[in-house]
């Protein structure tokens, strides 16, 4: 029995509740799990139903007979066969602590994608990727060749059918026209002490002023550089007895953790972007898979 994901964006108003639930019993369906937000500040009501049919419908035919409930209440809807792994490209530079990372949960199918390519405007990783079997490409990047990198990172998306780009440490700007095109479809990465400490060393920046917090944060790319709407966010504490090396090290094990979370939010449709915000609601029972032993 297939189990699906439907996620709806409407603006708010009386019986959207009933809507969806009526449709999904009519239509031979049984609710797994359930999350609604009613945003009375933007006027903006957003839900997330799993639900497995038990006749068996067919994607296509979900979606179709869905399509009158959502014109009558002027819903932006999807319906996702939550059993299809959500097709990734990665990219990165030089840092591979998120990418490591990244590889290691796919391979042990804690975190459930397909992951379609790595992207890199160094080499510095082309033998790791290869090693899993994944197709490495190798787009270098200058201020002259910026439009054709970006024509060839378009055509890898085209050809892999990549439905989400993660940024994963990567540290080149994406022009506005990419960002427009793949909006709500790219996540990045990066410590939270911006805007304080820009530019480089920014660990040792916070090393020099005494933090006591470092933190990372996940966001939807657009055209405003790390202002994005933030998807994940964590920290952890440090004393001032800990060294510059100690604050890059543990930096980096929360930015990993965050980007996978973030990541993980994405893929199961437990985000919607709400202006400058988003709304994520909490993992579904079960969506978080079992190591594979052996």
């Amino acid at each position: 029995m297939s189990t699906y994901a439907l996620t709806v964006s409407c603006p708010t108003q009386r019986g959207i509740v009933a809507a969806v639930a009526g449709y999904l019993a009519e239509a031979g369906c049984n609710i797994l799990d359930s999350h609604q937000f009613d945003d009375l500040q933007t006027g903006r009501f957003f839900m997330r139903v799993s639900f497995d049919s038990e006749e068996g419908r067919p994607l296509d035919q979900l979606t179709a007979d869905f399509a009158p409930v959502a014109k009558r209440m002027q819903m932006d809807f999807d319906i996702h066969n939550s059993s299809e792994p959500m097709k990734v490209l990665l990219m990165v530079s030089r840092f591979g602590h998120c990418l490591n990372d990244l590889l290691y949960r796919w391979r042990i199918g804690a975190l459930p994608v397909d992951i379609v390519g790595v992207v890199s405007n160094h080499l510095d990783y082309q033998k790791l990727v290869v090693n899993h079997d994944i197709p490495f490409h190798h787009i270098k990047v200058t201020k002259e060749t910026k439009p054709e990198a970006e024509a060839r990172l378009l055509a890898v998306v085209e050809d892999s059918g990549a439905e989400l780009i993660v940024l994963a440490r990567y540290m080149q700007v994406l022009s506005d026209a990419l960002c427009r095109r793949m909006s709500g479809r790219i996540i990045n990465i990066h410590h939270s002490f911006l805007p304080s400490f820009k530019g480089a060393n920014p660990y040792r920046q916070a090393f020099e002023r005494g933090v006591k917090l470092i933190g990372a944060t996940a966001h939807y790319v657009t055209a405003d550089l790390d202002e994005g709407p933030i998807i994940e966010q964590d920290t952890v504490r440090v004393t001032h007895a800990q060294s510059p090396a100690d604050y890059v090290t543990l930096g980096r094990d929360v930015e990993a953790q965050v980007l996978a979370r973030a990541i993980h939010a994405h893929i199961h449709h437990r985000t919607f972007i709400n202006g400058n915000k988003t709304v994520v609601f909490p993992a579904s029972p079960g969506s978080y898979a079992s190591e594979k032993m052996g």
